[in-house]
């Protein structure tokens, strides 16, 4: 299955049109469920949702409005490339600015613990309680986009993401900026929930490789740059500018939002759509898709909470991918108390020039995102040879994502190996530091189409248990991090993270070779 659907006319005529693309379980006689187009949202239903008979289905199917193909002036595909593509990058680099503000809160520990008389591990709650939020958020934002359509989402989520920095900027206490930090993120979360549905928005199945690459690399290069401003900004000046300078950005963000993105979820436009043609004809039978969905909020939300819990506890594919990529981040947002132990207290590096070694990570990752054409050349090998071998047409199997998630997989663990024996040097361990950041988004590129193949129904559950675990991992590694490389040393600290990798390395090749058959047996995935 695809991660995006388009909206296709079933006509030419406006009059005849398609429901959003949607995907109806058969698993489960309690809860059927829809995934939307954007792989993020999905459509709780009970039996007694249903429209009428058929007889009145069909009546209703003639004054059902969709769109007059992608040249439709209301369909977001219809927009030029150039406007498109500025939305993708307002879009990205608010995604980029909230991953920023969760990273550049560590360079303030050493003006902020002695300022308000507490504990660095007091302080390290400030990055735990943020990420805890972005892991928290996606399960009420994605859902609310179904209703409400993403711009508005958008819009008052980044109001309320603004709002929270200015009492850490202005904080007289460390309770004030432990409170308005998970509120934060929390608020910041819709761009890690929402936005990706967006690029699916407005573009075809064969331009969202692009899109989607830009986007998806933002919220994993945000967390690199964070400690390389603020290592600048508080050596040379308060930490409170730290925040200041969060503010301007997210101002600036915010500024763009509201003038350049506009509203793309089609069903949201194809009911106003329905508006328009009732008000221009004076028939009230004319009406959107979404106008005949007897949906509770409060259900909705509800069920996208729960179920990705019952992916996690049932599904032991979905737990062990998500649980490798929880492990990553989790290290991640570790180094950054690591890495000033090893470049400081071992090399005596400035504040600033410690922010400067994350660029090996930083590096690293772009090198991964890079490799992205050759791992879409491999999936359509493994396509064609699936085809040679009697399969349909065009026809995959979720399988096919896992290479990159294999080969990263191995390079993680080397990268945390070399990283932790070499540490007598500074260029060294920056450079197995680039490994591992390779390593990490090739992990995180697999997966995600993975669990959206493998789980098509139940896509926006599957990636919001991912960001769930992943966000829970990386609130708690850094609030034993230190204390761990203090205890152990900078060897076998790293060392001990390296073999925990290495423990969950084989599962994506395990998952590659029996996975059809263990999905043979699930109770959510795609056979």
């Amino acid at each position: 299955m695809k991660q995006f659907e388009e909206l296709k006319p079933e006509g030419g005529a406006t009059r005849t049109a398609s429901r959003p693309a949607t995907i109806r379980s058969t698993t489960s006689r309690t809860s059927r469920s829809y995934a939307g187009g954007d792989g993020y949202t999905h459509f709780p239903q009970d039996d007694d949702d249903r429209v009428g008979d058929s007889c009145e289905r069909g009546s209703e199917k003639e004054f059902e409005v969709g769109w007059d193909g992608d040249s439709d002036p209301m369909n977001p595909r219809s927009m030029s490339k150039l406007r498109r593509w500025s939305i993708v990058v307002v879009v990205s680099l608010s995604s980029l600015c909230v991953t920023c503000a969760s990273s550049l809160y560590t360079s303030i520990y050493g003006q902020v613990v002695p300022e308000f008389h507490t504990s660095r591990l007091v302080a390290t709650l400030g990055l735990s309680l943020f990420v805890m939020g972005l892991g928290c958020g996606p399960m009420v934002l994605a859902p609310l986009s179904e209703f409400y359509g993403r711009r508005p989402i958008y819009i008052y989520s980044y109001i309320f993401f603004v709002i929270w920095i200015i009492p850490c900027a202005v904080a007289q206490n460390i309770e004030t900026i432990l409170i308005t930090r998970f509120l934060d993120g929390l608020s910041g979360a819709a761009f890690l929930s929402v936005a990706g549905g967006t690029m699916g928005d407005m573009f075809a199945r064969h331009e969202l490789s692009g899109p989607m690459m830009v986007y998806t690399a933002s919220p994993f290069v945000g967390p690199e740059i964070g400690p390389l401003v603020g290592g600048f900004i508080n050596q040379y000046t308060t930490w409170r500018w730290s925040f200041y300078v969060l503010i301007i950005w997210a101002a600036v963000q915010l500024a763009g939002i509201i003038l350049l993105v506009p509203e793309t979820y089609h069903p949201v436009l194809l009911r106003k759509k329905a508006r328009q043609m009732r008000k221009e004809t004076g028939n009230d039978a004319w009406h959107a898709p979404i106008e005949r969905m007897n949906k509770s909020i409060a259900k909705t939300v509800l069920w996208s909470c729960i179920r990705p819990f019952q992916l996690l506890f049932f599904e032991p594919m979905c737990l062990n991918l998500c649980l490798l990529s929880a492990v990553l981040l989790g290290i991640l947002y570790l180094f950054f108390g690591a890495f000033p132990l090893v470049f400081q207290g071992n090399h005596g590096f400035s504040l600033s020039h410690t922010g400067l070694t994350f660029l090996g990570i930083f590096v690293g990752m772009l090198a991964g995102i890079f490799t992205d054409p050759y791992w879409q050349r491999n999936y359509a090998r493994l396509v064609r040879e699936r085809e040679a071998h009697g399969g349909e047409p065009g026809g995959s199997e979720p399988e096919f994502r896992l290479p990159p998630t294999i080969y990263g997989a191995i390079l993680v663990p080397i990268g945390l190996f070399g990283f932790g024996w070499t540490t007598y040097s500074w260029v060294i361990p920056i450079i197995f530091s680039a490994i591992f950041g390779c390593g990490v988004i090739l992990v995180y590129s697999g997966v995600f189409t993975f669990l959206v193949d493998c789980y098509p129904v139940y896509a926006a559950s599957a990636l919001a248990a991912n960001s769930f675990a992943r966000s829970s991992f990386a609130a708690a590694f850094p609030l034993f991090g230190v204390q761990m490389y203090h205890n152990l040393g900078y060897q076998w600290a790293t060392t001990l993270l390296a073999f925990l990798a290495l423990a969950l390395a084989p599962f994506p090749y395990i998952f590659y070779r029996y996975g059809k058959r263990l999905r043979g047996s699930s109770r959510y995935a795609s056979e």
